[in-house]
């Protein structure tokens, strides 16, 4: 049987968060739409269906209408296109609300309707907003919530695991390349024991065994693997909680070719033990 794909409705009030929330969902693989007018919806998410895009999250607010009293029945016959729905709704208090507005100098949708009172404005957007509210599947009070707590409650109610989300990419370069610029951690492997002044293995890589067997023969490269793994154990859960989705460890030596492949390669197998999505890759293994 096939399972169920995955839309989540982001909607709140304004200055809760949602564009913390929707850049969040496509950082964690959603294909996302913001301001989608509720009219469109159920046309949307019929031609939707026929793609192959599991998940999908979508912004609705008070931007594209003022009435939302159709939109849950819109709602509870979405899952007849294969969609199981749920609906994410962010929270504010008034005053910390009126805050966010004063320091960043936003206007609010309905502001020149009270003429220019954002609390008088914050309380229409509350009574229109109500039925999404009585809707909802999970409410965010965001008021005392920083953008990557938000993001680690999002991550609580609509993914479940940390191996889930993070994605870890490993990379192997040679310092004489160049420093990957996507690397958020370096690690400078150039004080190992070097193949490439061993001459039946000079022109093969990392990925050989015999070049592997050489690499870790040696006490050192075992203990500094070691040492590395319980590292990034202990930094990739801190990552999270700051809100990344995506961490890039880049290995290098001289060249790109020996000692940094096989030490990313035995990261990668150390990783692919803990988290669902791990990849690698070897910049400079074919350069001279």
């Amino acid at each position: 049987m096939m399972s169920k794909k995955e839309l989540v409705i982001i909607t709140g009030l304004s200055g809760a968060g949602k564009s913390t929330a929707i850049g969040f969902m496509e950082d964690i693989g959603y294909y996302c739409i913001d301001n989608m007018p509720p009219e469109l919806l159920t046309t949307f998410v019929e031609l939707l269906s026929r793609q192959k895009n599991g998940k999908t999250a979508i912004v609705m607010d008070i931007r594209s209408t003022e009435d939302f009293s159709g939109v849950i029945d819109i709602l509870d016959h979405l899952e007849d296109y294969g969609y199981e729905v749920k609906v994410v709704y962010l929270d504010i208090k008034t005053h910390i609300a009126l805050k966010r507005y004063k320091l960043t100098r936003r206007k609010h949708p309905y502001a020149d309707r009270f003429n220019g009172d954002i609390e008088q404005a914050l309380a229409y957007e509350r009574e229109i907003m109500t039925p999404l509210r009585s809707r909802a599947d999970f409410v965010i009070d965001s008021s005392d919530l920083t953008g990557n707590q938000l993001r680690t409650r999002l991550t609580q109610i609509l993914v479940g695991e940390d191996k889930d989300i993070m994605n870890i990419h490993v990379e192997s370069f040679g310092f004489k390349h160049g420093i990957p610029n996507e690397a958020d951690f370096v690690i400078d492997v150039r004080c190992l024991p070097n193949p490439y002044w061993v001459e039946n293995l000079r022109n093969k890589t990392g990925l050989d065994k015999d070049v592997r067997d050489y690499v870790f023969s040696f006490a050192e490269s075992k203990e500094l693997l070691s040492r590395l793994i319980d590292l990034l154990d202990f930094l990739n859960p801190l990552y999270i909680k700051e809100g990344k989705s995506q961490i890039v460890f880049a290995i290098g030596c001289t060249g790109g070719n020996h000692r940094s492949v096989a030490i990313a390669e035995a990261l990668k197998e150390h990783f692919c033990k803990k988290w669902d999505n791990v990849s690698v890759n070897h910049r400079d293994i074919a350069r001279s």
